[in-house]
């Protein structure tokens, strides 16, 4: 479980949610092949793994980077602003003290 955590602990979290979303598409592609048995094959749950796997995953995982992202930008941009208004009231404070 050690080995598990530090690697869990390294993905990002956009990265995260692809896995968890595919992993999900995974397991409900295989339960609704599972429901009709008489139709698996192996060639159409292996298609189904990486269709639904891969396309839940892959879509989750630009999502979750875009709103990743534009927080990130956002985040900076506050810090940035911020350290010109404390720049501003610094340099206000010492043209009134002189």
């Amino acid at each position: 479980m050690g080995r598990f955590s530090s690697w869990w602990r390294k993905l990002s979290g956009p990265l995260k949610v692809a896995i968890v979303c595919a992993l999900i598409a995974i397991l409900l592609t295989v339960v609704g092949q599972l429901r009709h048995p008489e139709d698996i094959t192996v060639r159409s749950m292996l298609m189904g793994i990486l269709i639904g796997g891969g396309s839940w995953g892959l879509v989750s995982w630009a999502v979750a980077y875009a709103a990743w992202d534009i927080e990130s930008e956002i985040a900076a941009e506050e810090e940035a602003e911020a350290k010109t208004a404390a720049e501003t009231d610094a340099a206000r404070r010492q043209a009134t003290s002189q």
